[in-house]
């Protein structure tokens, strides 16, 4: 793992925001100086990490831009090990009292934190969903696409049991702390379907979890390979199915840990 641009800001910000990327140098610091400008005039003290994967140059831009912001920091490999395992590891690294992640493509405008903060008072996660409010969705993906998120979402459900999610692949999620760290020591799914999986083991643990309609826009760069990665992501699902005793077993080890604890 390639780890640059080390923060030297604050040890204990208000937010972590990770942004996970594959081959996103176009993109990057549009969307890093969009967050930074929101992060400043709400006066928060955060933390960004850049988990990038890909030999396009964008860790190197961000490393860059760290030089000018310390709270920036990046992190990723060379090869293409998956988005799971990239927030997985930053999630390791983060300092913040709220956790949370959002696409480096800028897909949902940051300013949509402005619905999720204060809900992390009562909830453990606040996830963005675009199907609670279609009227929000600014470009719609194709529509094949729309039909095989409706039916892998009917699939999902029936096999994982998140039957009150409405849009477990919202990629804007934001954790209390302690929810974060815990969720993500046990998460095991590399690729794309690590979303299921993060909100299968809140539910699993017992965390509070809400929904909130955002805004969203497609911006027609899908690089999910229809074949192998839809066959990637059905055993995925089936994976975290069967994953569920080895999940409780670590929930009980963990707080079990904790109550032994002086």
């Amino acid at each position: 793992m390639i780890n640059c641009g080390l923060n030297t800001g604050l040890s204990n910000p208000y937010l972590t925001l990770i942004l996970p990327a594959f081959n996103e140098s176009r993109t990057i610091v549009s969307t890093l100086s969009k967050t930074i400008a929101y992060f400043d005039e709400r006066r928060y003290t955060y933390q960004i990490i850049v988990a990038a994967d890909g030999a396009d140059g964008t860790r190197e831009r961000v490393a860059e831009l760290g030089r000018a912001y310390p709270q920036i920091q990046v992190t990723g490999h060379p090869e293409r090990l998956g988005k799971g395992r990239g927030v997985r590891e930053a999630v390791a690294m983060a300092n913040g009292e709220i956790i949370g992640y959002a696409d480096a493509d800028y897909k949902v405008p940051i300013e949509e934190f402005d619905k999720i903060e204060p809900l992390l008072k009562e909830f453990d996660v606040v996830t963005g969903s675009r199907a609670l409010d279609r009227a929000l969705i600014e470009r719609k993906q194709p529509l094949y696409r729309r039909v095989g998120s409706r039916g892998f979402a009917v699939f999902m459900q029936t096999v994982v049991g998140l039957r009150s999610v409405t849009d477990s692949q919202c990629g804007f999620k934001f954790f209390r702390r302690h929810a974060a760290l815990e969720l993500f020591r046990c998460q095991k799914i590399d690729g794309y379907m690590f979303d299921v999986e993060i909100l299968a083991l809140a539910q699993l643990f017992g965390y509070r979890i809400k929904e909130v309609p955002i805004r969203w826009r497609d911006d027609g760069d899908s690089r999910l390979q229809l074949l192998s990665g839809n066959l990637r992501n059905v055993r995925d699902i089936f994976r975290i199915r069967f994953l569920r005793s080895e999940y409780l077993r670590y929930m009980s080890s963990a707080r079990a840990h904790r109550r032994a604890e002086p």
